[in-house]
């Protein structure tokens, strides 16, 4: 870790270097280990500590970025001619400043510290400490007969964002992250746990729990497709709630009139149960108080009790509407996507998956999805499959395990045919970066699955 002073005397030094009329410089150093095992055994353990520079420069209406991972003055200086050439080269772009109301970078704001978001144990993290955990797993898998692959990590990172209007924002944080799939030769069961203190994870609990999924899911019988009662855990619910942020809860797709939200603010969009909204600063997931320009995160209500209520800004969009500003979601430039939701919740709900359990007549549990992708994200159809632990569910019971099956299903109709919620949230990391989703499981009636496997 570089800490604060260092890289604000880098990120100074980046500043100082240009000649263009206005000029941010983002600064990530991250310092981050894995512990990789499969077929029961440790066999790789691997650290990286890098930090990344990412120059934009404005020359009149004109762009230009650059990157590298270098922090020598040279090549300091070098990225940054880079994105002053990159500049000089693009069009001129007349609507540059019709588009946005004030000057092209944001102006400094204040930025509440998150010293809690930085976990000592986390960053201090030994391989030997994530081994004793892997060894955990790895021994419940043998003794069960099993085949046990997956990965413990953990991380700190910092970044610092500047620019020459004075803005200068600096954060530190931690992340420690656990998965596994335990094998048979017909059957798997997955489970993993997130956290910024490492001490908070239980390897012993994610291995019992992939285990047990893997033994009861042996001999998977078939089932045809069709509309079904489904119990989500929740890293099915993220996984749809994820995609959901990404196709349509920022601004820039509303505006373009590909979002599920133009439109349809204020009206009904889901039940009344389902209230969603977008906070860096909340500890149950991971905090981040800035986004990519140093502007501070705001809490964002999107969907409250089922109705369209707002979507995430950056400098950009807030500009191109009266009356808005930045909500503190941009991404790191050049960014085509525009500001998207990184800290989503849902609003849990009373009941345990116990309780949704005895509630179902006949229906399905599903563990997870794997390999979803947009159908049509205006309808926020979405397709995928099912993996690591699908059940038959009769009269309140798990009876036998099933194929994994693909479903296609509108986000918002499953949200919209969501009976019960449950009380506790689950963090869910996402793909990208060290940024987590928080919700509770699910039990959705009419869930459409469209095919079936023959695993």
């Amino acid at each position: 870790m570089l800490g604060k002073e260092k890289l604000t005397a880098i990120a100074e030094q980046v500043l100082a270097l240009s000649n263009a009329d206005q000029t941010e410089v983002l600064i990530v150093s991250a310092d981050e280990h894995l512990t990789r095992f499969a077929s029961n055994v440790i066999h790789q353990n691997v650290s990286e500590r890098d930090a990344s520079v990412r120059v934009r420069t404005i020359l009149g209406t004109r762009v230009g970025v650059a990157s590298g991972n270098d922090l020598n003055p040279d090549a300091l200086k070098s990225v940054v001619t880079s994105a002053e050439m990159i500049a000089r080269f693009q069009q001129e772009n007349p609507k540059f400043y019709s588009d946005i109301s004030h000057a092209p970078l944001p102006a400094p704001h204040p930025v509440i510290d998150a010293p809690t978001a930085f976990v000592a144990a986390t960053a201090a993290c030994t391989p030997e400490q994530r081994a004793q955990g892997v060894a955990t797993i790895c021994n419940l898998s043998r003794k069960s007969g099993l085949v046990v692959a997956g990965a413990f990590s953990t991380s700190a990172e910092e970044m610092i964002v500047a620019n020459s209007l004075g803005v200068l924002a600096y954060h530190c944080g931690t992340l420690a992250h656990l998965v596994t799939v335990v094998m048979s030769a017909d059957s798997s069961g997955y489970a993993a746990a997130t956290a910024t203190d490492v001490t908070l994870l239980d390897p012993e609990a994610v291995g019992q729990t992939a285990v047990d999924k893997a033994l009861r899911s042996r001999t998977p019988a078939d089932i045809d497709p069709g509309t079904y009662t489904v119990i989500l855990e929740e890293e099915a619910v993220a996984d749809m709630l994820m995609t959901l942020g990404q196709l349509g809860l920022g601004a820039l797709s509303m505006q373009e009139g590909r979002s599920f939200m133009s439109g349809h603010l204020g009206e009904q969009i889901t039940g009344g149960n389902i209230s969603i909204w977008d906070d860096g600063h909340d500890p149950r997931g991971v905090i981040l108080p800035f986004d990519f320009e140093g502007m501070p995160k705001q809490r964002v209500s999107l969907i409250e009790r089922g109705i369209a209520n707002g979507v995430v800004y950056d400098s950009f969009t807030a500009g191109r509407e009266e009356g808005k500003t930045s909500t503190g979601h941009s991404l790191p430039a050049p960014n085509t996507m525009g500001p998207i939701p990184l800290n989503l919740f849902m609003a849990p709900g009373n009941v345990t998956k116990e309780e949704m359990l005895a509630s179902v007549e006949r229906g399905i549990w599903v563990t997870r999805f794997h390999y979803t992708n947009p159908v049509h994200p205006v309808k926020t159809v979405l397709t995928g499959m099912t993996r690591d632990g699908t059940f038959l569910i009769e009269k309140g019971q798990i009876t036998r395990p099933l194929k994994n099956l693909r479903f296609t299903q509108s986000i918002l109709g499953a949200f919209s045919q969501a009976e019960m919620l449950g009380m506790d949230l689950k963090p869910i990391k996402s793909g990208w970066g060290n940024f987590v989703t928080c919700v509770p499981a699910m039990k959705i009636r009419e869930f459409q699955f469209t095919g079936t496997t023959e695993f």
